[in-house]
């Protein structure tokens, strides 16, 4: 079998957005592959850390009036002023307005996070890679409802060409260069445990 792979292109603030896929109240209450305050902190962190890179953010929820409530504060609250479309499609990616405000982006990767992430994130990100977009997932700012649900999403997706990885290693990858003016703060969005440590062994040996 012959698998053609093509050449590493690396994401930037210039040509990747974020689609952030119904992190709504009613459906966090579902998950059960990740502990709600982690997926909460790591939703967070991505929203943070691309708004600091400048990335596009769209932002959705199906029937929030009635199945599923809203977005839960703390996105809300790190994303301020966005406009969140609310819709009915099961795939975001067919929904009229969601698709213009994809394609408003010019971006030709587009990073994915949603619950759950076999339909939520799973389903735009087929359709993405379908259209002849780059999409990438990233799988610890999702959350499904069981690990079988987990485990046969991430296959689908690998399947059809998504590429699966972190939040953290998604915004690092966009930064590039550690000497940035922003890096300070772009790693303190993205607020991972280990950095932090570095920072306290740092202070304590008066660095």
């Amino acid at each position: 079998m012959n698998h053609q792979v093509r050449p590493y292109e690396p994401l930037t603030s210039e040509n990747a957005a974020l689609v952030l896929v119904d992190h709504q109240v009613g459906l966090m209450s579902g998950v059960r592959d990740i502990s709600t305050g982690e997926l909460k902190h790591n939703v967070v962190a991505l929203a943070k850390s691309a708004k600091l890179h400048k990335l596009p953010v769209i932002v959705t929820t199906t029937a929030r009036d009635s199945m599923w409530g809203p977005t839960f504060p703390e996105l809300v609250e790190a994303l301020p002023g966005i406009e969140i479309i609310d819709r009915a499609t099961v795939n975001a990616f067919d929904d009229a307005r969601v698709f213009r405000a994809i394609e408003t982006t010019g971006r030709k990767k587009l990073i994915f996070a949603g619950i759950s992430l076999a339909i939520c994130a799973a389903f735009p990100a087929i359709t993405a890679v379908g259209r002849g977009l780059d999409a990438y997932v990233a799988v610890d700012a999702c959350g499904t409802f069981s690990q079988t649900k987990r485990e046969v999403g991430l296959l689908r997706m690998l399947q059809a060409g998504v590429i699966i990885t972190d939040y953290a290693t998604l915004m690092v990858e966009i930064l590039k260069d550690n000497s940035r003016p922003d890096a300070g703060a772009i790693y303190g969005a993205i607020d991972m445990p280990w950095a932090k440590l570095v920072g306290q062994i740092a202070q304590a040996y008066g660095k």
